[in-house]
Order: C-alpha cells, then structure tokens, then sequence
C-alpha cells in the first residue's frame, strides 16, 4: 500500500493516496482505516478520510511526529488482513419535483429531458460516499451521471430544507440540515441524516454507498412523521 505522509501543522498528519478521485483509491483508504482500528495505537485521537488521503490527529505529548510516522508505514506495510468490512447500500426515499424539488424542471430543460427522466437517472443507483463534510453528516458521493451535471445557481439560496437533494457541477449530496445552498434541489428526503443527541449521530460514513428511491409526497409525509421511528433500509453491497 502507497502513501506519502506529509505534516499538518503540530497535531495532524496526511496520508496521501494519490491524486486520483476513484473507488481504487477510496478502497485503499478504507484499507488503511481497517487495519488502523485494530492496531490501537496510543495518542492517535481520530482520523478523517477525504478523496484521496486520510488525516490522522494525534496527541504530540502522547507520541511525537517521529514516532508516530513509523507506527504508520509499519500500518500500511503489515500483511495482516487489511479488508474493511463489506460496504453497506442505505436506500434512501427521496420526493423528487414540486414543493420538494424546485429546480427538478430547471435540470430536465438544462438537459433537453422530461422530469422523470432526470428522476430515472438519478435514482436507482449506487454512490460512493467518498468523505464526510462540509458539515455534519453532509455525504460526497461519485458517480452522478454525466447527463445530469448543471451549473450552481448564480446566487445561492439563503437556505434549503433539511433532506435536501441536490446537484452542484457533477456532485450530487443531501443537506442535513437547514443551510444556504447554491445547488439545483431536485427532491428531499424524510430521513434525518444528523442526530447529535444520538450515541452515534451520523446515519452515514465514508465507503459505504447510498441508492436514492423515488416515493410519493403521501409516502414522504408518513416516513416524516415517523420520525427515528423509520428504519432506513440497508444491504450489503453486491
């Protein structure tokens, strides 16, 4: 496993994987992470995977730089199993156009295609969560169709639904929270993505994938008002 390790001011280092944006490169992350959680190594306080590299903030006083940067290449040249566990599919309903979608139309004229086209397109298949950000519980998922890539909007929206589906470039996320957005809604989800007064409060984390599942409004208003009382349905990965 090839990585350059690289300082990050006096608490952080970064694991370069490369520079290219792929499943290759995210599963040698993942990779790396496994074997990381079994080795328990004393003044590392967490880690935070991106794109291509993995940031790992430790206690300098616990274990100096030094120290630190052979536990890690010691890390990724162990020949222990090195698999992470199988990537998990959250199937998440999403109600696509109207009131929970304002800009479906604009995507489908964009594109010379009718909203349940884009819908068809959108939906039904696999992303990768490639890293969590920009704030919690915020999905960066690969692999949105090319046919559905739209510029943000020229001035962002002062703020968007919590659930909010949407299409920035040829990036598709879902916002957990009310914020402001510069990118196209196409639908909303019920599904809370963050939860801080959970033990864990992310519903996702990065390597997994997520399917998008159109649902009728009378469905989005029932899985709403059930609340933590839905359960998202997830599968291993085929």
């Amino acid at each position: 496993m090839e990585f350059v390790i690289s300082p990050l001011g006096d608490l952080a280092v970064v694991l370069s994987f490369g520079n290219e944006i792929n499943e290759k490169t995210n599963r040698q992350i993942q990779s790396f992470v496994s074997k990381l959680e079994k080795e328990n190594i004393r003044g590392i306080a967490e880690w935070v995977p991106a794109y291509t590299s993995l940031t790992i903030y430790y206690h300098p006083e616990v274990i100096p730089y030094d120290s630190l940067k052979d536990e890690l290449e010691r890390v990724g040249m162990s020949t222990g199993q090195s698999e992470p566990d199988r990537p998990l599919v959250y199937e998440i309903p999403v109600c696509y156009g109207g009131e929970w979608g304002q800009d479906l139309a604009y995507v489908a004229n964009y594109h010379g295609l009718d909203e349940q086209e884009v819908i068809k397109l959108h939906a039904n298949r696999e992303y990768l969560i490639y890293m969590m950000g920009f704030m919690p519980g915020f999905p960066y998922l690969g692999g949105l169709p090319e046919k559905l890539a739209v510029p943000r909007l020229e001035t962002p929206r002062q703020n968007v639904m919590p659930g909010a589906v949407g299409i920035g470039g040829n990036q598709t996320g879902i916002y957990p929270a009310d914020v402001p957005s510069g990118w196209r809604i196409i639908g909303t989800t019920p599904v809370t993505l963050f939860s801080p007064e959970k033990e864990e409060p992310f519903l996702f984390s990065s390597g997994h994938y997520i399917k998008f599942v159109p649902i009728s409004e009378e469905q989005f208003l029932t899985i709403k008002q059930l609340g933590d009382g839905y359960e998202v349905n997830r599968f291993e990965k085929r």
